[in-house]
């Protein structure tokens, strides 16, 4: 079963071979149904640490509207502080408020055209560490 998102609610400029990657990564884990409403798909390097560094984790949410499906956030995690470095939000895409937010800078407007630009080089970036393999655990949850 394939997620069909409903591109006029798309308020960033998601690729389709992003879209191409949701689907082949909830393809393989079998746990979408028709009764499901909602998932979260995690990308992580298990590798990544303060100290080393690697590649960010990162979280997506989807949401079932009728048959199609939308994007609720994106979020890129990464490690901040020191000494005692805590996961945090580096990059928070929320499609559902319509606000993008960015560590240490104030929320933007999801719409606005830098905040599309730097999606775009986002996007790529993470669909080049797909490609490569970078992220060694890939869970999707329903929730």
């Amino acid at each position: 079963m394939n997620l069909t998102f409903n591109v006029e609610r798309l308020l960033l400029p998601v690729s389709v071979d992003l879209q191409d990657v949701l689907n082949m990564v909830v393809d393989r884990s079998h746990k979408l149904t028709s009764s499901t409403q909602s998932l979260v798909i995690n990308f992580r390097d298990s590798s990544y640490s303060a100290e080393s560094g690697g590649y960010h984790p990162v979280e997506i949410r989807l949401v079932k509207t009728g048959e199609l499906w939308v994007f609720d956030y994106i979020t890129d995690f990464s490690y901040v502080g020191y000494p005692y470095p805590e996961l945090v939000k580096e990059v928070d895409f929320d499609f559902s408020s319509g606000l993008a937010q960015f560590l240490y800078q104030f929320e933007e407007s999801i719409t606005d055209e830098r905040v599309h630009e730097f999606y775009s080089m986002w996007e790529s970036n993470f669909l080049s560490y797909v490609e490569m393999d970078a992220f060694d655990e890939i869970e999707v949850t329903v929730d």
